[in-house]
């Protein structure tokens, strides 16, 4: 199984390659393989990477992999600064994170064997995979603002009216707190693998000492919503109320307050976010630039976040708290800073429940209730999107009954979640069948 699913990894991973090659963009092998040398883009994710492959060394080893990466990373910073690379190119350091971790899959492969082997490699591979999901990620954004020409904003935008057009009331309130709750909720945005890292350190703590990994924690999660997720872009390109009917300046969004006169972005419908709502029209496909990622629906953010807060329900409360924040926070930002509309956060919370659902069916073993469950949540993923693309304007012009309906739809997924998992955690998981112990008869002791 591992063999099968590390191949399938690495035939996606040389098909993206291609791909990227093709619009003149380093793949996510290629870019990895520069980050080795070259100042590193990923920053903290390398270095996050290397903590999730620590989970399977001991205390002793931990500590000889922390020195290396900071002698690794201090003489390449070194040779860079003595051989003039700009250091600007991205981070400074990092790349020793990389090197130690490819250095544990070299040792796995010539000085272990067996479980040992099997259990260093795991690692390994569960840190190189959250790096490499992140230059897949670029990858497929890439690919959708260079494959899809046209957004399909203004249909979600019209469905938005059904919500009370929530980005547009978060942005005039983020406005209001001025550059404090900018900053503040960037950060919580921009830093969201941390508490990602920090929960799946939680769950992974006793891997070193029971030498295996759980059944089920968040990386894997995280991982499968960063591959299917682009997949929707492709179906459902959208670029986001920031783009499509604002300035467009993410950086100006995000981090300072909104000017009195943003300049417009060429590509945009008009000037109307986060000041007015869009007006009620025919919506239609608009042509848009090649450049801004069509990542909008659904939103991953939130998703992710969802999926921070679903695994922190069992760790300690500080725990369960921060997961409760971030989730919280994140909804904030991408509404407050234009980058979703809330038809992208509904449906994002679904795919995330969905995803986690088939996750938790797939380790205890399909049965009725697990099948249902996926199938429900995928109909109702599915239902979401053909009410954004086909009824935007009954939904806008009816909004009492279709903004309730799209709530209860999530709530519905989440309760049907909710009921299922309680359900499996109170009824224990039958203990495997194992085929009777042949023992010798009894010695005939008749005289």
């Amino acid at each position: 199984m591992w063999a099968t699913a590390g191949a399938a990894v690495l035939a996606f991973l040389v098909v993206l390659e291609f791909a990227a090659h093709r619009y003149g963009m380093y793949g996510p092998v290629t870019g990895l393989a520069r980050e080795a040398v070259l100042p590193p883009k990923s920053g903290f994710a390398l270095y996050a990477g290397l903590a999730l492959t620590m989970v399977v060394l001991t205390r002793r080893q931990r500590l000889i992999a922390a020195a290396a990466t900071i002698g690794i990373d201090i003489v390449l910073f070194l040779l860079r600064w003595a051989a003039g690379v700009p250091l600007s190119d991205g981070h400074p350091f990092g790349s020793g994170a990389l090197w130690v971790m490819l250095g544990c899959a070299v040792i796995a492969v010539r000085h272990r064997t067996g479980p040992e082997r099997a259990l260093l490699l795991k690692g390994v591979g569960l840190g190189l995979l959250l790096v490499a999901g992140r230059k897949t990620g670029d990858t497929w954004l890439l690919i959708t603002s260079k494959t899809r020409p046209t957004v399909l904003d203004q249909y979600v935008a019209t469905a938005d009216h059904a919500l009370g057009n929530p980005s547009w009331l978060v942005g005039r309130a983020l406005t209001a707190t001025g550059t404090v709750g900018a900053h503040a909720l960037n950060y919580v945005y921009a830093q969201l693998a941390v508490a990602a890292v920090v929960v799946a350190l939680y769950q992974l703590r006793r891997v070193a000492a029971e030498r295996r990994f759980p059944r089920h924690h968040l990386v894997r999660t995280f991982l499968v919503i960063g591959l299917l997720g682009p997949a929707i872009y492709m179906i459902f390109p959208v670029v986001g109320p920031l783009y499509a009917y604002g300035a467009g300046n993410e950086h100006w969004a995000s981090a300072h307050l909104w000017p009195p006169s943003p300049p417009t972005l060429p590509w945009a419908v008009a000037d109307l976010w986060p000041d007015v709502p869009t007006p009620i029209g025919s919506p239609h496909p608009i042509p848009f630039d090649g450049i801004t990622p069509r990542n909008c629906m659904p939103s991953l953010h939130t998703a992710w976040a969802t999926a921070i807060f679903i695994h922190s329900r069992k760790a300690p409360r500080i725990l369960r708290w921060a997961g409760t924040f971030w989730l919280i926070a994140t909804l904030c930002a991408t509404l407050g800073f234009g980058y979703h509309y809330g038809a992208d956060l509904v449906a994002g919370v679904v795919f995330t429940v969905t995803i986690e659902a088939a996750l938790r069916s797939l380790d205890r073993g399909w049965d009725r209730a697990g099948l249902r469950l996926v199938a429900y949540g995928t109909a109702v993923f599915a239902a979401l999107l053909a009410s954004y693309r086909f009824v935007p304007v009954q939904m806008a012009e009816h909004p009492w009954a279709a903004g309730p309906l799209l709530l209860l739809a999530m709530a519905s997924v989440v309760a049907a979640y909710i009921r299922t998992t309680t359900r499996w955690e109170a009824d224990p998981e039958p203990a495997p069948v194992l085929p009777p112990t042949l023992e010798p008869a009894p010695a005939n002791t008749a005289t």
